[in-house]
Parts: C-alpha cells; sequence; structure tokens
C-alpha cells in the first residue's frame, strides 16, 4: 500500500497589516488552526519517519544477502537516505516557518498590551481601575488624554493564584490604540522610577514567550555597546539597532550580526565573547 504523502502545513499568506486587522474572534480562529494543524502534522512526521526507519532496516537485509548486488544496493539505500534527508530538512524549515508565523500572530495580539510588574497581589477589584490610579499618580498630564473606557481588558496572568510564587503575577493590559502604549512606556523610560501607591513598580511591553527570550539574548551586547557610545536600541519586537561610521545598522538575526561584527576588526574585539 502506498503511504500517505507527508504534507507540513502551509505557512500564513497575511501580511502583519491584514493579521491586525483581525477581530479577537477571527484570531483566536486562525490561532486554533494553526496550532491543530502542527500537533496533527508532528503525529504523522512520527509516523513517518518509523515506517521509513523500517524500510531502510528492510533494504538493508535485503541487500546483505544478494552477494554481488551489495555495493548497487547500498549505493541505492545511501540515495534513499540522502532524498530523506532532504526532505526532513525541508519539513523542518517549513515547520519553523510555521513557529515563527505563529509568534508573530502572538506578538501581533500583544503589540497593544503594557504589562505592570509588582503590584501586589489583592490590591485591586477591577485591574483598569488599578491602571487608571497607576497613570494618574505618574502622569496626570498623559492621564487627561487618555479614555480609560476603552481599555478593552485587563488581567492578571496566570489568571490562577499560585500560593507557592515568592512575586505577584503580572497584570497585562489591553489598550484600544498602539500608540498610546508606545507614548505611556516612553514616559515611563522618561520618568525612571514608577510607583504604585509610592512603591515601585515596572511597566514594559507584552510579548511572546519565544520573543522575549530573543530580547534578553541581545542584553550583554546592549550594554557594551551603549558604554560605547554606539546608540543601541532594542526596536519592536526583537531587533537590535546601532549607529556606527554614521550609518544605522539594524540585526533581527544573532548568526547575521555575527558575520557583520567579524568584519569589523574593533567591534568584533569589543564584543568578542557575547555572540
Amino acid at each position: 500500500m502506498a503511504q500517505e504523502q507527508l504534507r507540513a502545513p502551509e505557512p500564513i499568506n497575511l501580511s502583519d497589516e491584514e493579521i491586525a486587522s483581525l477581530s479577537d474572534a477571527q484570531f483566536k480562529t486562525l490561532v486554533i488552526r494553526i496550532l491543530t494543524e502542527l500537533v496533527d502534522f508532528s503525529h504523522k512526521l512520527e509516523k513517518h519517519m518509523e515506517a521509513k526507519l523500517i524500510e531502510m532496516n528492510g533494504n538493508t537485509k535485503e541487500t546483505n544477502s544478494k552477494g554481488k548486488e551489495i555495493g548497487t544496493q547500498i549505493d541505492g539505500v545511501d540515495q534513499k537516505e540522502e532524498k530523506n534527508d532532504q526532505t526532513e530538512k525541508n519539513e523542518e524549515t517549513r515547520i519553523q516557518k510555521n513557529e515563527e508565523s505563529l509568534r508573530n500572530l502572538q506578538d501581533i495580539f500583544k503589540r497593544s498590551n503594557i504589562q505592570i510588574i509588582g503590584v501586589p497581589e489583592g490590591e485591586e477589584s477591577r485591574v483598569e481601575t488599578l491602571f487608571e490610579q497607576i497613570i494618574k499618580e505618574n502622569f496626570p498630564i498623559l492621564a487627561e488624554e487618555i479614555d480609560f473606557q476603552e481599555i478593552q481588558e485587563g488581567q492578571r496572568v496566570p489568571k490562577k493564584l499560585d500560593p507557592r510564587r515568592n512575586t505577584p503575577r503580572h497584570i497585562i493590559i489591553a489598550l484600544a490604540k498602539i500608540k498610546m502604549k508606545e507614548r505611556i512606556l516612553e514616559a515611563a523610560r522618561a520618568k525612571g522610577t514608577v510607583t504604585y501607591k509610592g512603591v515601585p513598580i515596572r511597566l514594559s511591553a507584552d510579548f511572546s514567550k519565544e520573543t522575549l527570550q530573543a530580547r534578553r539574548g541581545w542584553k550583554e551586547v546592549f550594554q557594551v555597546m551603549k558604554t560605547k557610545d554606539l546608540q543601541p536600541r532594542l526596536l519592536y519586537p526583537a531587533k537590535l539597532s546601532f549607529r556606527m561610521e554614521g550609518q544605522i545598522k539594524c540585526f533581527l538575526d544573532k548568526t547575521k550580526f555575527k558575520e557583520f561584527i567579524i568584519t569589523k576588526p574593533l567591534l568584533y574585539e569589543m564584543l568578542k565573547g557575547l555572540t
């Protein structure tokens, strides 16, 4: 019986603008569909690899039983293995693209969110009201421009309280406009210390787990560049930007960044061991 052809899920053919224009219901439906396809494909891939392994073992045994034909048969097995390796690489590439698309979807969905870190548990009946108090306490002028009735959602994450946690859960506030989120975060950076009832807290953008790890990966490079007056910036979602030789350079991929600094001896010596 012929084996079912294995095909990885098709990549998402939507631009960032098209994705950003989706309603919450449409976005959630799209994410669920992608996750379902990835899980289904992973199961099929596992079965496919098991079948290929059995087939290759069978070919090897048949080859060993044919004496003079052994060289030809081994060449055939090698060709099959090479073809299988290429197929696996293609499938891995498509899986990686799907995972990147899913991460991009998550980041786009979170792009208007503000994350509040450090507010003690039990301090609010509604987190939307708490957010309003924080803005008025720290940015009274900006508070006059915000319509707090437009806040789409506010919640502690994760939703369930874990008594074993030593730190309070973060609060996520979903704003209606990305520009307002950016203005609030810019004001927070300029102020330096943001407080809630006099206690220091922190405001930050909300990212997917993978993007947050990528941003942390630039941390040491960023700090060194800052001391060398290279004017580094971490652009959304995890792109390193800096000024060098009168030009602004931007890198999202660390591999390409490494290839670049190798061509710049002074920069390479400065960042040696950090990339």
